[in-house]
């Protein structure tokens, strides 16, 4: 895979080549093919959603977490060949150079922006925290691995990528996160605020990431620990669902609003973390266009 996707500095790269060659239907090309991505692409994720957890029931959770991570490098394998083969590109944004720095810093991110968040929720009496307590992190690990890769190749690598080859970066940037909003208006306890929150608190961030350094590598790393440290170590709802055996014990209090505390659906939908992902974002995509990656380049 290596030899697929070598390394360009720090650029956002939208691709120019054969289905993204200019010319005037090139908007229409460029959305075809993001949709046609889309799609290959979501089952590729369903299956790391519903495969591993069944290998784990028999063979243990250590082989669940195997599994997923080698969908996930199937997946991206499968992603820098067709863009070779469609696009005539090698896929930077999923370059390995800068992998582990990359990925190591965001998990770094992630964490802290979801502690400080459930701080905010603690100190405006919104959430009680107990623990600590024994818990197996194995099933929340695999649920990072594959939120955090395949969601952000998604998002960001196919619908924010060619949405930018299509319409420009602010369309771009508005479609990607009100598409991952919607996403998650299918998930338990979900609402339109929660939706609303998804998209500006993650949507904007994550793509904050992409653009400031043309790959999708921090983006996996805050991706992957916002939800792992949500999830495992303080034990809250993710996205409305409830991943399991926790670090700590994290509940909304019945006095707090839901506006302020997330409510069923979980952290994400709580005023503390709309303000601690967006202010992320504005700081990130500031960061991204005085670089000069809000400029499309052939």
């Amino acid at each position: 895979m290596s030899a697929l996707v070598p390394e360009t500095a720090d650029r956002v790269e939208l691709g120019s080549r054969r289905v993204l060659r200019p010319g005037k239907l090139r908007w229409l090309r460029a959305t075809g093919w993001a949709l046609a991505l889309f799609v290959l692409f979501m089952l590729v994720d369903a299956a790391a959603v519903t495969l591993p957890p069944a290998v784990a029931d028999r063979f243990g959770d250590p082989a669940g977490v195997l599994l997923v991570s080698l969908i996930c490098a199937a997946g991206f394998a499968l992603y820098a060949g067709l863009v070779r083969l469609a696009e005539q590109r090698t896929a930077s944004e999923i370059g390995l150079r800068r992998l582990v720095p990359e990925t190591a810093a965001g998990l770094v991110i992630g964490a802290a922006m979801m502690t400080a968040v459930v701080g905010l929720l603690v100190a405006t009496g919104a959430y009680e925290v107990t623990g600590p307590r024994t818990a197996s992190a194995w099933d929340m690990v695999s649920i990072s691995i594959a939120s955090g890769t395949l969601e952000e190749l998604i998002m960001r690598a196919i619908i924010l990528r060619l949405a930018m080859r299509a319409f420009g970066v602010w369309p771009a940037l508005v479609l990607q996160a009100a598409l991952f909003g919607v996403m998650h208006l299918a998930n338990p306890n979900a609402s339109m605020t929660a939706a609303i929150a998804i998209a500006l608190e993650a949507g904007l961030m994550l793509a904050g990431f992409y653009l400031l350094t043309g790959r999708i590598w921090m983006s996996v790393g805050v991706h992957a620990a916002w939800n792992f440290t949500q999830g495992w170590v303080w034990g809250a709802a993710v996205s409305g669902l409830d991943v399991g055996p926790s670090l700590f014990a994290s509940r909304p209090l019945p006095t707090a609003p839901e506006w302020l505390s997330g409510g069923a659906f979980g952290p994400e939908a709580s005023l503390p973390a709309m303000v601690v992902g967006t202010a992320v974002a504005v700081v990130v995509l500031a960061r991204a266009r005085r670089k000069g990656n809000f400029e499309a380049r052939d």
